[in-house]
């Protein structure tokens, strides 16, 4: 065979400070063993397993129908971004304007968007832990600086204003909050979000408020900071359709932000994507006009496996789990059973349950934590029985 040359390339150094997504990874070793026969227990996959709502399939149908398959304007079409405002009013009390609002390839574009058109060297970005696997490394592409804000397993992982003014840094300027949270599934009350908010507000750093798990709380109603008056000047909203109306696939989430910001989100926008996919954009229009009713159908359904996995996490010796109070995740600590066996890292635990029993779960360290695994229940009541089992086969 002939020689393959060396390579004489050097990647960009903004490259070279991030990895590949935790959960990617895990999910790229889930589907080669269900590629060879074997019978796996899924935990990993942070999305609904519920189909898409028909009216919705049937806009995009519609659209490709009518030949919408053309380019749109960048930041979406007028129709979706007015149905954006419109539901966010409607849903969360709020009261943005088209101008306010951008539409994006998926809630993580937006983020992305955001924190590339905010944060450069020198700026310090506030990250409660355990975060989403993104945040830090969007935040290190930028080159800004990740500033930790510890939360207490014992309090259910929730964020405080306490918490955040300790944590502040003179060079402090965007702070990240989402809320309920990707891995934990913690709350930020409405009381604590307003404290959290007057602190950005008067220390003069926007908060950038994830909300793409906004509809699913089990305790209370959902709520958006940008419901607070004099909100919108020192706030971005991050939004998807992903998770609310089961569309991970569609890839379809948005923005809402002060109109300079927007504008600048939009020129970044302008040179990478372009718009989002256009029919896509059609079937978000139907999702957010129409009913909520499958929204209310998962959330019931979400509740009731909550209930039982986290039962059965702590009925397992060694382990405990927090009660998550929204989005569908577990967040087990698994640190007694560690330390008991001399296992050093997370990581090691979700491979040898992997390995061993079949589970795939995404360890703490994706989420900024040493001795957690995270556990999504959007899986059938069938699967959490046969997981739970092996679980308990396992750290038993």
């Amino acid at each position: 065979m002939p020689e393959v040359p060396a390579t004489t390339f050097k990647l960009a150094e903004r490259v070279e400070r991030i990895g590949v997504s935790a959960t990617l990874a895990v999910l790229n070793e889930a589907e080669k063993l269900k590629a060879q026969g074997v019978d796996v227990v899924d935990f990993g996959p942070g999305e609904p397993d519920f189909p898409t709502p028909e009216p919705i399939k049937q806009a995009a149908i519609q659209a490709l129908h009518d030949n919408f398959t053309k380019y749109t304007p960048t930041p979406g079409i007028p129709e979706l971004r007015q149905a954006i405002c419109d539901w966010h009013a409607r849903e969360l009390a709020t009261a943005y304007q088209p101008g306010e609002c951008l539409v994006t390839v998926g809630g993580k574009h937006g983020v992305f968007n955001a924190v590339s058109a905010l944060i450069g060297r020198g700026d310090d970005v506030l990250l409660p832990v355990p975060y989403w696997v993104s945040f830090p490394e969007i935040v290190n592409y930028c080159g800004g600086r990740v500033v930790p804000v510890a939360t207490e397993e014992a309090n259910g992982f929730r964020l405080t204003a306490a918490a955040v003014e300790r944590a502040w840094t003179e060079a402090t300027k965007l702070v990240i909050v989402n809320s309920p949270c990707n891995p934990s599934g913690a709350v930020v009350d409405r009381e604590e979000f307003a404290r959290i908010f007057d602190l950005c507000r008067r220390r003069g750093a926007l908060l950038l408020s994830d909300e793409c798990y906004s509809h699913f709380v089990y305790d209370g109603a959902p709520f958006s900071v940008a419901s607070l008056p004099e909100a919108k000047p020192h706030l971005v909203v991050i939004g998807s359709l992903s998770k609310t109306f089961s569309m991970t696939g569609w890839r379809l989430g948005y923005a809402l932000a002060p109109p300079p910001l927007v504008q600048a989100m939009i020129r970044l926008q302008s040179h990478s994507t372009s718009n989002p996919t256009s029919i896509a954009q059609k079937a978000g229009v139907a999702a957010l006009r129409g009913p909520m009713d499958s929204v209310r159908a998962m959330l019931a359904e979400y509740a009731r496996r909550r209930a039982r996995i986290i039962a059965g996490l702590n009925a397992i010796p060694n382990l405990r789990c927090a009660e998550p109070h929204g989005a569908f995740y577990a967040y087990p600590n698994v640190g007694g059973w560690m330390r008991a066996r001399g296992v050093k890292t997370a990581a090691e635990v979700a491979k040898r349950l992997l390995d061993e029993v079949h589970v795939v779960v995404v360890p703490g360290e994706a989420f900024g934590t040493a001795e957690h695994l995270r556990l999504s229940y959007a899986t059938s009541m069938e699967r959490i029985e046969e997981g739970l089992r092996r679980l308990t086969r396992f750290f038993s």
